[in-house]
């Protein structure tokens, strides 16, 4: 359901969009990546306990998808995608880097051998940051990367003129203890030069990219400020951790309701466990004081009059973190959550704001992705841009002017890995309302109809063997076609 007309898009939107780019005013752009952020961790996509006033304004005033996904339910990959419009398969790059398996361990309940994952985006892959310099843009990275772990496939190797804080860590790093190391100083990042004591990662960070916009040239920027928030370690400004302390109470959640421990997945790892409540408070403080310092950004945007020129993305790498390594939040009422297949670990907050161009208010339950940001700001920065067939992600002002022919876009996903957070090997389908998910393990098939059943407890496969036919044919044709590992499937 489209909340608002999308043809006001086409008439406020697309079409100016269009005239500007013939006026030779090139849209600055301004990509903002949350790490771990949740489908339902902001106030404006539902959170009673996190409060997130300045996202929320943003997507009121601009237009938030209610299906954004990324393309991975972990980090690098989604990054990768972002960054070449690709799905995973094609960059190689289908785990965090360096992965689970690289620890070397062991684990009986680990069934198959899963597939080795590249360690660095190839510097031949054209980033969306490259191309906007190869077309007269100022380009402008902070933040997080882990797109490799040698310094030459860094962020300013991979198209940017300035890079601040990104390098082959996918954390902040050097924990000593609550108020120093982490996101505090020392960072021991060799990309930031450590402030005064006491200096928090995230506000930081802020401070680079509005020191970039204050002193940038007579020119347009592509600025990609890609947070380490609201990763873990769990770490915050103490004022804003007291705050959500007080809320907590009042809340009045009792241990034994806050988590489920005795699920069938869970007993392969002791440190397994899943969130059922929001009432987290130091992961409350990471949002809060993350929302502050977007906003900060915005009205920079505004005090220096830029904002009328400025489309900006913002969104998360993948789901929330809920099942494992400290179960920071629910996704609720999504299934499961990051390292998972199930729409808690892939869809996530997703708002594009363009003063003046996206008409204000609108909502629209559109699929988009993460590897769709690449060809939608390649056309914004060059109209005549083209996309190979090797490119996976659409244009999404375009796809807004064919919505309800395009709710029915096909998205997939390859996971061949088992996660930290207890998912398994794994790939998807989303075609309309139905999800069609393969597991490697034992060649299992699960289908849900999304729009009867958002939590995903009712797998329909077995009434519906046509259905299931149909699109696990189709997914077996995508995964021939995008350099994924061989599919095995079961006959009906």
């Amino acid at each position: 359901m489209i909340k608002k007309s999308l043809a006001i898009i086409f008439f406020f939107g697309y079409s100016s969009i269009l005239l500007a780019q013939q006026n030779s005013n090139k849209p600055n752009i301004l990509i903002i990546l949350v790490d771990d952020l949740g489908w339902a961790d902001l106030s404006i996509y539902g959170s009673k306990f996190n409060e997130t006033p300045y996202l929320n304004q943003l997507a009121l005033n601009g237009l938030k998808f209610n299906y954004g996904y990324a393309t991975s339910p972990v980090c690098s990959p989604s990054r990768a995608s972002l960054m070449t419009g690709k799905y995973p398969s094609k960059t190689g790059v289908t785990d965090w880097i360096p992965g689970r398996s690289e620890d070397g361990k062991i684990r009986l309940y680990e069934k198959i051998k899963t597939p080795p994952t590249a360690f660095q985006l190839p510097l031949e892959e054209k980033t969306i940051a490259e191309f906007a310099l190869e077309n007269g843009y100022q380009t402008f990275f902070a933040g997080k990367w882990h797109l490799g772990e040698e310094e030459k496939y860094w962020p300013q190797h991979q198209g940017f003129q300035v890079n601040i804080g990104g390098w082959g860590k996918g954390s902040p790093y050097g924990k000593i203890n609550d108020t120093m190391g982490g996101f505090f100083v020392p960072y021991k990042n060799p990309t930031i030069t450590d402030g005064p004591v006491g200096e928090y990662l995230t506000d930081r960070l802020t401070n680079d990219c509005i020191a970039f916009l204050e002193n940038k040239k007579n020119a347009p920027f592509f600025l990609m400020y890609s947070m380490y928030a609201v990763h873990n370690p769990m770490q915050a400004p103490k004022a804003l951790v007291q705050k959500y302390q007080i809320k907590q109470k009042k809340f009045d959640i009792k241990d034994v309701d806050r988590f489920a421990k005795d699920e069938d997945w869970m007993r392969s790892e002791a440190g397994w466990k899943r969130r059922l409540v929001q009432d987290n408070p130091l992961y409350a403080a990471m949002i809060e004081n993350m929302d502050w310092n977007i906003g900060r950004l915005f009205n920079k945007l505004k005090e220096l009059k830029i904002d009328d020129n400025t489309l900006i993305v913002f969104t998360s790498d993948n789901g929330g973190l809920s099942t494992a390594e400290g179960s920071n939040t629910t996704n609720d009422p999504l299934r499961g959550g990051k390292g998972w297949l199930y729409e808690g670990g892939i869809r996530v907050p997703f708002i594009m704001y363009w003063k003046g161009k996206i008409q204000a208010g609108t909502q629209s339950d559109l699929p988009v992705t993460l590897a769709d940001i690449y060809t939608t700001c390649a056309t914004l920065i060059n109209p005549t841009f083209k996309k190979s067939k090797i490119i996976d992600g659409e244009n999404i002002f375009s796809l807004l002017v064919n919505s309800t022919k395009n709710m029915n876009r096909p998205i997939f996903w390859y996971y061949p890995h088992y996660s930290n957070q207890g998912g398994k090997p794994s790939a998807a389908l989303r075609k309309g309302n139905y999800k069609l998910i393969y597991y490697y393990e034992d060649q299992s098939l699960e289908l849900f109809d999304l729009s009867k059943d958002v939590s995903e407890k009712n797998d329909i496969s077995k009434n519906n063997k046509n259905l299931v036919v149909k699109l696990r044919k189709q997914l077996i044709s995508w995964l021939d076609k995008s350099n994924a590992v061989e599919l095995r499937v079961p006959h009906f």
